[in-house]
């Protein structure tokens, strides 16, 4: 008894070595054998039409008389809002935001190009406009016409609508579905062309989520690109799988 305590811990580091060389054995002669998995890439793609346009436009005045300036202004506002009402716009879908004010100033020059006196040239207000619309058709050919405001005094700086989709989050769970069973039919093709079965799921990563103008050559960003400026577009995703082959 006293000689097996004496003698515990040598056998209990030989034993450790044994096990330890079993392992160390057991991987190298596993080494190089291949790895009875497949793994594929599969794509999700939908195109799809804009169901949100949102419009910005601006427009300003200058007066000498920061009072006579304002009330230029608010005219225009008043101009503004009614044409686009007669164009069919709600009045709750237009967000006219406060106005900017800036004091103008003309500078005289000497000959060799140092400022001599500085005059002031009044002031000068401008007005942003923002439509956020559901109507996408009304507010997009309005945008078209800003013409004719401008013949009507106003000086209107029109820019060019921006496309969104208000049910990316329906449309992506669907992606998922079309990219999960396209990447499982490819595996199963797979394994199939190799004699052998599909076997459990390993491993699922998703890839980005882009979003292009349908049928152009847009590169795709690494952190997901979202077009705005194209009314008709496609997203796509994609899905890695890595199954076990039987």
């Amino acid at each position: 008894m006293n000689i097996f305590k004496q003698h515990f811990a040598t056998m209990l580091i030989a034993a450790a070595v044994i096990i330890t060389g079993l392992i160390l054995g057991k991987s190298y002669l596993s080494k190089g054998k291949p790895d009875d998995t497949v793994s594929v890439i599969g794509l999700g793609e939908e195109s799809f039409d804009s169901d949100l346009i949102v419009w910005r436009a601006s427009f300003s005045r200058k007066s000498f008389e920061l009072k006579d300036a304002y009330a230029q202004l608010n005219s225009d506002v008043r101009k503004v809002k009614s044409y686009l009402k007669s164009r069919g716009i709600a009045e709750d879908d237009m967000v006219f935001e406060a106005a900017d004010i800036s004091k103008d100033w003309s500078r005289i020059y000497d000959d060799e190009g140092n400022v001599v006196q500085t005059i002031f040239d009044g002031y000068s207000l401008r007005q942003s406009l923002k439509v956020s619309s559901k109507k996408v058709n009304i507010v997009e050919h309005t945008s078209r016409l800003v013409s004719e405001l401008i013949d009507a005094g106003i000086q209107l700086n029109s820019e060019a609508p921006e496309y969104y989709y208000t049910k990316l989050a329906q449309l992506k769970l669907k992606m998922i579905e079309a990219a999960t069973k396209d990447a499982f039919e490819r595996a199963g093709k797979i394994a199939e062309n190799g004699g052998g079965s599909l076997g459990k799921l390993k491993n699922a990563d998703m890839g980005v989520f882009q979003i292009t103008a349908e049928n152009s050559s847009e590169d795709y960003e690494w952190g997901g690109s979202y077009n705005t400026s194209s009314r008709r577009k496609t997203a796509s995703i994609t899905i890695r799988l890595k199954y076990a082959i039987d």
